[in-house]
């Protein structure tokens, strides 16, 4: 009997995208909807930067307004009040940086070595619950709080004797920056706090288990394990933030905006609104939110780089 030739096996078939299509329709059509908004607020919107250029009149269009080249850049250059808020911008935003960006990545490692996890669900749930409010919801409510005569924070600190009268927590510009700033520190630290606790829980368990049996300490594996642990994640988003600095909410901003402390809430945002919008001057306003995107651009390739030659991976 003779031996039977052994056929060697075919490989796998590759499947076509076409195939995936018709496995995978319906979760290729949920994903369309948010792509098209995606497409048609970020990147339909590219042609409108010509603007910037042009002395854009909506009845004339495109194609009737007159091409100045640099001349709104120069004029806005030259504003005191662009001079003003681009200074209260940077100032705010870099306080916002080095003031909130550590907190998160604090918190997340209190909570880590939470034991109870019940406890520490719930912890979870009620630190994110705000970055759901808008920024309405949330001014209302900080005014209320911290009216000066009527405020439940200055009552509980007049009856605790910590003060003799009414601190003006918003009404004030020096009062209204700090509080400004914790404010804004408070609605944002739970949800960046989710990102950080999901990077710990990439750790080795291994590693902690190898401390305990050399004797180390919560603390020393928080210094030795956990922050090298998510020094990649603390790196992109610190890349990804200073972006923003230029930037400024006009939502924030204006929910918190009186004539008290205008000298401190006139920032980008404000003054797009009111010199560019507000106005009807669109090519004012689109100058200002190029430039604003560029410098942002040119921080994330400056850190970017700066973190590659420091060792880690960076975004681009």
């Amino acid at each position: 009997m003779k031996d039977q030739e052994m056929k060697p096996i075919a490989p796998p078939r590759k499947q076509g995208f076409l195939h995936f299509i018709k496995r995978d329709w319906q979760l290729y059509l949920l994903v369309l909807v948010p792509l098209a908004f995606v497409i048609i607020f970020k990147y339909a919107a590219y042609p409108g930067l010509r603007m910037a250029f042009m002395d854009f009149k909506p009845a004339k269009g495109y194609d009737g307004s007159e091409w100045v080249n640099f001349e709104i850049f120069q004029k806005i250059f030259k504003d005191a009040d662009f001079l003003r808020a681009f200074k209260n911008s940077i100032i705010f935003n870099l306080l916002d940086l080095f003031v909130g960006f550590p907190v998160p990545i604090i918190l997340a490692l209190m909570l880590n070595e939470l034991r109870y996890r019940r406890f520490k669900k719930v912890t979870q749930t009620i630190l994110y619950l705000p970055h759901f409010l808008s920024w309405v919801i949330v001014a209302s409510v900080a005014y209320t709080l911290f009216k000066p005569e009527s405020g439940l924070v200055n009552i509980l600190m007049q009856n605790a004797g910590l003060i003799d009268k009414g601190i003006p927590f918003l009404t004030e510009k020096w009062h209204w920056a700090a509080s400004y700033l914790a404010i804004g520190i408070w609605q944002t630290m739970g949800w960046s706090t989710i990102i950080y606790l999901a990077a710990i829980t990439g750790i080795s368990a291994e590693l902690y288990e190898a401390a305990t049996v050399d004797g180390a300490n919560r603390w020393r594996k928080m210094w030795n394990i956990t922050l090298p642990g998510i020094k990649g994640t603390t790196v992109t988003l610190l890349i990804m933030n200073l972006g923003r600095v230029m930037g400024s909410n006009f939502e924030r901003l204006d929910s918190f905006g009186n004539v008290q402390v205008k000298d401190f809430q006139y920032q980008l945002a404000i003054y797009i609104f009111e010199k560019g919008l507000g106005s009807g001057n669109f090519s004012k306003a689109t100058a200002v939110n190029l430039f604003q995107s560029l410098i942002g651009l040119m921080l994330v390739i400056m850190a970017d780089r700066l973190a590659k030659r420091l060792g880690e991976e960076g975004l681009i």
